[in-house]
């Protein structure tokens, strides 16, 4: 059967956020709120595939049908500053045409404007980032626009957030409209917390991207293989939700595989089997193997000796089988809580965060 619900290639955008409503909601009451609201400085923590740019994405939709311009997702990487510069403009160009906003005439001439929210060639060539995106807040507030910058994929300590904090820390203090949403992995976000420079975000709104309700995923389940016409049993739709651990990406994965082994439009106990080891080794290869080769030797050492267990495992016995003392298990044990790897169980106990990775991890062992 042909697959129009899911989208299960990794970092693609699905036809629906599911679960995180109450996330946008927030972000979008910030905005309609007073400039220099908590809520409109939010940093989205998640692991890989935890849904952070489809989040990004539906935030993007949803400020734009309230007025704001929006530099779409950017992906920390080198030129980004430059890239927000272009979306900006880009994006505010329906503003432009739309309200006849010619900025080269009168008052707004010296902002250094040419055409609509393009810069003349000298500004673009001679001026700072901060000055470029301050000139055009200055410009689209004037008109009753607010400006809304999406980053996706941070990474510490880089020099390029560093610079779009800064100026963005100075519109705030101007009372610009103007708002702020950054995604990336726990540990890049918490680099980033801890940069001397970037100090301001410590105030903004952190959300950590959790696992999805079962609830949730099942309801979804329901929608979509209805829409496509799939008969499955209510017990086995649940099986598949609790399969997902919560996950987004699994969810796709798994809904996507699920129509993909359906028989003339049946799904039975054999199709979600198949459909879940399908999914499962996607999973690993996409984000287990990917998790694992950004730590270090010791990092991986620590969840070694957690893969011995089953369920949570005892600090004590992770030092032990690391032969190591217990301050310096500790020393592991934070960075990878930090790193959103691992989650704290029980009083002295730690649990894999990543769905399948103590599975993958014994079975690897055992080659």
């Amino acid at each position: 059967m042909q697959d129009t619900v899911f989208s299960p290639s990794f970092g693609n955008r699905p036809s629906q956020l599911v679960g995180r409503d109450s996330i946008v909601a927030a972000f979008i009451n910030g905005l309609a709120s007073a400039p220099g609201n908590k809520e409109r400085a939010t940093l989205l923590l998640g692991q890989r595939g935890s849904g952070k740019t489809v989040l990004l994405w539906e935030i993007a939709d949803q400020a734009r049908r309230r007025g704001f311009v929006v530099a779409s997702p950017t992906i920390v990487a080198e030129g980004m500053l430059g890239r927000i510069v272009e979306k900006i403009q880009d994006d505010g160009e329906r503003f432009a045409k739309e309200n006849s906003l010619h900025l080269s005439g009168g008052s707004l001439g010296v902002l250094g404007f040419s055409v609509g929210l393009q810069f003349t060639r000298e500004i673009q060539e001679s001026k700072s980032f901060q000055y470029k995106l301050t000139q055009l807040c200055r410009a689209l507030n004037k008109q009753g626009k607010g400006v809304l910058i999406l980053v996706d994929e941070l990474q510490a300590n880089s020099p390029d957030v560093r610079q779009l904090v800064t100026a963005y820390q100075e519109l705030v203090g101007e009372r610009a409209n103007i708002a702020l949403v950054m995604a990336g992995l726990p540990s890049a976000v918490a680099a980033t917390l801890n940069d001397r420079v970037l100090t301001f975000l410590n105030r903004a709104r952190k959300v950590e991207l959790g696992p999805l309700s079962t609830s949730d995923v099942d309801a979804y389940f329901d929608t979509a293989f209805k829409q496509l016409d799939i008969s499955i049993s209510p017990d086995l739709r649940r099986e598949a939700a609790r399969a997902t651990q919560g996950s987004p990406y699994l969810l796709q994965l798994i809904g996507h595989n699920i129509v993909a082994f359906s028989s003339r439009g049946e799904a039975d106990a054999s199709t979600l089997g198949n459909a879940v080891a399908a999914a499962r080794e996607d999973f690993e290869n996409d984000v287990c193997e990917t998790t694992l080769a950004a730590l270090s030797e010791k990092d991986g050492a620590f969840l070694a000796a957690m893969s011995v267990d089953e369920g949570p495992s005892k600090m004590a016995d992770i030092a032990e089988r690391m032969q190591v003392g217990a301050d310096y298990a500790q020393k592991y044990r934070k960075r990878l809580l930090d790193a959103g790897v691992i989650k704290k169980a029980a009083r002295g106990y730690v649990a894999f965060a990543v769905p399948h990775l103590g599975d993958y991890l014994r079975r690897k062992s055992g080659e």
